[in-house]
């Protein structure tokens, strides 16, 4: 395959500057597998969280339940191509950064891209160094409103610091329950399914989906929420829903 991404895959990040002390979540959606955990890894180690998709309507989804500061698209990507995914955000007044990638480097696909309503494009190959500088500017710019607190009972999470609080305390939650805890609560009072929440949490939800891992979670989970006014059930068969007590 060709080299699609330099500097990443080859480990030179000498220029690349990680991120401040601030959570940055950025998504990013690549049909290309080996590409798409390159670029996710290599976020990661610089900083930024990584929520990494295969596909456009996967993105859609994941935009309309979280809140991103930047979301990096490819251009070509099965069910829904990253281009109409900018269209459908730009249509619904969603003011999210997008970085859109693409092999296509002629300036009508340019003019294309950012007319479409993609605040920034990158050409295949390109330096992860670039991508980076790319992703520092787009942080520049005024932020996007953040998604409001999220409360049920006495439970309260910030999706912007990413943190929890019961009855104004700060739960002991480590990153694997956190990311447990979001969906619960964004799902409230839906259900959110096994392959929802391993999609989610993990970057390969195979480790989590088919063993016991979830609910090991779940029960560490259940026991630090006591007092919080709210409980996580088990709905058989499908996964599990939070319920204000």
């Amino acid at each position: 395959m060709a080299e699609i991404l330099t500097g990443a895959r080859t480990g030179r990040l000498e220029n690349a500057r990680k991120v401040g002390s601030g959570v940055v979540r950025v998504l990013v959606a690549e049909d290309d597998e080996g590409l798409g955990e390159v670029l996710a890894r290599g976020l990661r180690e610089q900083g930024y969280v990584v929520d990494l998709v295969p596909d456009g309507e996967t993105a859609a989804a994941y935009l309309r339940f979280y809140s991103y500061e930047v979301a990096v698209l490819d251009w070509r990507m099965p069910w829904l191509s990253g281009l109409d995914l900018v269209r459908r955000l730009r249509r619904g007044g969603t003011a999210t950064p997008v970085l859109l990638l693409t092999a296509r480097d002629a300036p009508a696909d340019r003019i294309t891209g950012l007319d479409a309503g993609a605040d920034d494009y990158l050409v295949k190959p390109f330096d992860f160094g670039e991508l980076l500088a790319r992703l520092r500017a787009l942080q520049r710019r005024p932020p996007v409103s953040q998604a409001p607190r999220i409360v049920i009972g006495e439970l309260e999470f910030d999706p912007a610091a990413r943190e929890a609080l019961v009855s104004g305390y700060r739960p002991s939650l480590t990153a694997t329950e956190l990311g447990i805890l979001e969906i619960l609560m964004r799902r409230y009072p839906g259900v959110a399914d096994r392959r929802s929440i391993a999609q989610h949490v993990w970057d390969y939800e195979a480790d989590a989906f088919g063993s016991n891992t979830i609910d090991v979670h779940l029960a560490r989970l259940r026991s630090k929420l006591a007092g919080a006014g709210v409980r996580i059930e088990t709905v058989r068969g499908v996964g599990y829903r939070m319920v204000a007590s």
